[in-house]
C-alpha cells in the first residue's frame, strides 16, 4: 500500500510540472521576443501560484534582469544557487546576470571557474568570451568565442558576438593608432558577414582618419544600398572630399545630398544633411550663407549641441574666438563628454591666445577619449610650441659687384613655461671683394627673451655685441632690439618696437663701422573675404648721421590655403638724408612696384617623412632718383624635408636685381642650408594635466 501511494505521487508531482510547464508557455513566448515587462509581470503571477517552482523562478530572474534591474536578478539567482548549489543551469544563469549588472571582474572569476568544470558548454564559453569583451580584454574574448563555435558551428549568437568583440578590438587597435591592425579585424568581419554597415562604417572612420580618401570613397559607395544609406554616403563623401582638400567638390555633394534628404523620411539623417551642407558652406568660406542657415536651425530646431558646434566651427574661421568659446561653454554644460565641446573649445582657446587653457582643454579630451587622433596631434603641435630647439644656417651670397660671403647662424631657444622662453643667438660672417682684396669678418653674438604680458601681448627683447676685424678697422658695437607683438583687433597683428643694428653687408661697409637705431613698425590686417594688407616702415637714425625712411606696403589676396597661395602687389619708397654712394646706396628717394606671388606649405602642417617648400617670385619696376625706371625680378625658393617630429632641414636660395637700402642697383644670390632640431620630445617645464 505504501509503494502505490509513493508511485500516485510521484505520478501526480511529474503531471502537475506538465501542467505548469504548459502555463508558462505564455511567459516563454514573452521572454523569447523581449517583452520583459510583461514576463515580469506574468512569472511573479505564476510564482504567487507555485512559489517553490524551480523553472518560474529562474525565468523571473531573467525577465527581472533583462528588464533592467540586475541587482535584484543577482539576488534572486543567489537564492536558487544556496537551495539548487552546482546547479548548471543557475549557474548559468547568475553569472549572465553578473554581466547585467556591468560586475565584469566579478563575472572573470566566476566564469573562470565555470568554464574549467564544463570546458564543452556553449553558454559557459559564450559568456565567458562576452565578460572579457565588455573587459576589452579582446584577445582572450575571441579565443573564447571561437572555443564557443566549435562547440556549435555558426551559432548565430555566437557569430554576433564574435562580430561585436571584432568591432571592439578594431576600436582599441584605432585608439592604439594601430590602423593597419584595425582594418584586418574588420576585413575578417566583412568575410562572415558581407556588406555588413557596421563593420564598413568603422572600416571608413579609420580611412578619414588615415586619409585615405580614395578607400573611403570606395567603402561610401559600397553603402550606398538603399535611399537613407544613400544620403548616408552623400554626407560622408563631402567629408571626404574636404578631407582631400577639395572644398568645391564637397559643397556640390552636400548640395544633392540636401535634396535627396527631403524625399528621405528619416529626422537623424536630415539633421546629418543640414549639419554637413552648413559645414561645407563654411568650409568654402560663404560665411553669411552658413550664418543664415544656422539661425534658420536655431528657430527650427532650438540652441541644440550639434547647432551649437556649427555656429562655433564658423567663429573659428572668422576669428570670433571669444563667441566661439562661449559656444563650446553652452555645448560642456549640456554634455560635459561632448568631443566637439572639449576638443573645439581647446582649438579655440590656443587660437585666442589662451595657452594654459588650451593645454588643460587637450588633457581633459584625451582624458576621455584615450590616444584620440586628432586631440594627441593637437598636443604635438602646442608643445612643439613650447619645445627647446637648435638651428642652424649656413648660406653663401655673391653679387655682380664682386662680393661674396660665407655666413653661420646658430639659434637655441629654451621656453621655461608658457609666458617666458629664452633665446641665445651667434652669428658669424666673412665677407670679401674679390676685385679689391678687402675682406672683413663679424661675429655677433646675442641673448633675447619673449614674455606674453597678455594673451593679445608678448613682449620681446634682445641684447648683445657685435665684434668685427676688417682690413683697417677693428672694433665692437652693442646689438638691442626690444618690441612689442600685439593683436590690437580681430584679424590684426602689430609689431611695434627698436633695433640697433651694424651694416655687414659687405666688406667696405663693415670697415665703415655704420651703426643704425631703427624705430619700426609693422602692421598686417586680414579678412574673412582673402584680402590682406601688409604695412611697414622703418626711421633709422646712422651713426654717420644719415637719416633713412623706409616705407614698404602690400596688398593681397589669399588664393588657397592648403597650400597657401596668394598674390598681390608690393609699393617700396625709400629717402636717405644724406647721399653718399660712394660708401653705399643712398638716394635721396627711391621707389619700387612689382607685382608678386608666393607659394607656401609650412613646415608646421607637414607631417614626418613629408616634404614643404616655399615659392616666392615677383617683378616689376624701380625708380631711383630721376632716372628711367628700371625693370626688377625677385625669386625665393625653399625645399625641406621632416624626418621625423624632432627633425627638419632645408636648402632656400634668393635670387634678385631689386636695389636696397645698403647696395645699389644690381644682381644678388644667396644659397644656404637650414637645420632645425628640436633637443627635446616635449616641453621641458611641467604640465598642469
Amino acid at each position: 500500500m505504501n509503494l502505490f501511494r509513493k508511485i500516485s505521487f510521484l505520478i501526480l508531482l511529474i503531471f502537475s510540472n506538465v501542467l505548469i510547464s504548459q502555463n508558462m508557455n505564455e511567459g516563454f513566448q514573452m521572454l523569447e521576443v523581449g517583452k520583459f515587462d510583461k514576463a515580469e509581470i506574468f512569472f511573479n503571477n505564476t510564482l504567487k501560484e507555485y512559489p517553490n517552482n524551480k523553472t518560474a523562478n529562474l525565468c523571473y530572474g531573467r525577465a527581472v534582469g533583462l528588464n533592467g534591474n540586475a541587482p535584484k536578478a543577482v539576488e534572486i539567482f543567489t537564492k536558487l544557487l544556496e537551495e539548487y548549489p552546482n546547479d548548471l543551469e543557475i549557474e548559468l544563469n547568475y553569472a549572465e546576470s553578473l554581466l547585467w549588472g556591468k560586475q565584469f571582474e566579478k563575472a572573470k572569476v566566476y566564469y573562470t571557474t565555470l568554464v574549467e568544470k564544463n570546458p564543452t558548454n556553449f553558454a559557459a564559453l559564450l559568456g565567458f568570451a562576452n565578460t572579457f569583451s565588455n573587459l576589452k580584454e579582446y584577445k582572450n574574448a575571441l579565443t573564447y568565442v571561437n572555443k564557443a563555435l566549435e562547440v556549435s558551428p555558426k551559432n548565430p549568437n555566437a557569430m554576433i558576438s564574435k562580430k561585436y568583440i571584432r568591432l571592439g578590438y578594431a576600436n582599441k587597435y584605432v585608439q592604439d593608432q594601430k590602423y593597419a591592425e584595425g582594418i584586418l579585424l574588420l576585413n575578417e568581419n566583412l568575410v562572415d558577414f558581407p556588406n555588413d554597415k557596421e563593420t564598413l562604417l568603422n572600416k571608413v572612420n579609420i580611412y578619414l582618419q588615415t586619409k585615405e580618401t580614395e578607400n573611403a570613397t570606395t567603402i561610401y559607395k559600397q553603402i550606398a544600398t538603399n535611399p537613407k544609406d544613400s544620403l548616408l554616403a552623400l554626407n560622408g563623401l563631402s567629408l571626404v572630399s574636404h578631407i582631400a582638400e577639395k572644398d568645391k567638390e564637397a559643397l556640390e555633394i552636400s548640395k544633392t545630398a540636401l535634396a535627396k534628404s527631403e524625399k528621405v523620411n528619416d529626422s537623424t539623417l536630415t539633421k546629418q544633411t543640414l549639419e554637413r551642407f552648413t559645414q561645407a558652406l563654411i568650409w568654402n568660406r560663404k560665411f553669411k550663407e552658413a550664418e543664415s542657415k544656422i539661425t534658420n536651425l536655431v528657430s527650427e530646431y532650438g540652441e541644440e549641441n550639434w547647432i551649437l558646434s556649427l555656429r562655433a566651427t564658423l567663429g573659428m574661421y572668422r576669428s570670433d574666438f571669444k563667441e566661439t568659446i562661449a559656444d563650446y561653454k553652452q555645448i560642456l554644460k549640456k554634455d560635459s563628454l561632448s568631443f566637439d565641446g572639449n576638443l573645439g573649445s581647446t582649438n579655440a582657446y590656443f587660437a585666442n591666445g589662451e595657452i594654459k587653457k588650451a593645454y588643460s582643454g587637450v588633457f581633459k579630451t584625451l582624458s576621455i577619449f584615450k590616444n584620440q587622433k586628432d586631440a594627441t596631434g593637437f598636443l604635438k603641435k602646442l608643445n612643439e610650441n613650447y619645445t627647446p630647439y637648435i638651428e642652424e644656417k649656413v648660406s653663401y651670397t655673391y653679387d655682380n659687384g664682386d662680393n661674396k660671403a660665407y655666413s653661420t647662424n646658430t639659434l637655441v631657444s629654451l621656453p621655461v613655461n608658457t609666458n617666458l622662453s629664452f633665446t641665445a643667438n651667434y652669428q658669424y660672417r666673412k665677407t670679401e671683394n674679390t676685385v679689391t682684396n678687402n675682406s672683413a669678418t663679424s661675429n655677433n653674438f646675442s641673448l633675447g627673451l619673449a614674455y606674453k604680458l597678455h594673451s593679445k601681448i608678448t613682449f620681446n627683447a634682445k641684447a648683445g655685441i657685435s665684434s668685427a676685424d676688417s682690413y683697417s678697422n677693428d672694433y665692437k658695437q652693442f646689438l638691442a632690439e626690444a618690441y612689442f607683438k600685439i593683436q590690437p583687433f580681430k584679424l590684426q597683428d602689430l609689431e611695434i618696437g627698436y633695433k640697433r643694428d651694424i651694416q655687414n653687408f659687405n666688406a667696405d661697409l663693415v670697415d665703415e663701422e655704420i651703426s643704425g637705431d631703427n624705430l619700426f613698425l609693422n602692421y598686417n590686417i586680414s579678412t574673412n573675404f582673402k584680402l590682406g594688407w601688409f604695412t611697414q616702415y622703418f626711421y633709422t637714425s646712422q651713426s654717420d648721421e644719415n637719416v633713412r625712411n623706409l616705407l614698404f606696403t602690400s596688398l593681397y589676396y589669399n588664393f588657397t590655403s592648403k597650400p597657401a597661395f596668394k598674390g598681390g602687389v608690393n609699393f617700396q619708397y625709400i629717402t636717405f638724408k644724406n647721399q653718399v654712394p660712394t660708401v653705399y646706396f643712398s638716394p635721396e628717394k627711391f621707389k619700387a612696384v612689382e607685382i608678386f606671388i608666393d607659394l607656401l606649405k609650412d613646415e608646421k602642417i607637414t607631417e614626418p617623412k613629408g616634404v614643404y617648400y616655399g615659392l616666392n617670385a615677383a617683378t616689376g619696376f624701380q625708380y631711383i632718383e630721376d632716372q628711367p625706371k628700371q625693370s626688377t625680378y625677385r625669386i625665393q625658393a625653399k625645399l625641406g624635408y621632416k624626418f621625423s617630429d624632432r627633425l627638419l632641414a632645408n636648402v632656400y636660395g634668393t635670387r634678385s636685381n631689386i636695389a636696397s637700402a645698403t647696395a645699389s642697383g644690381f644682381t644678388f644670390t644667396e644659397i644656404g642650408f637650414r637645420l632645425k632640431w628640436y633637443l627635446t620630445r616635449k616641453p621641458i617645464f611641467k604640465l598642469k594635466k
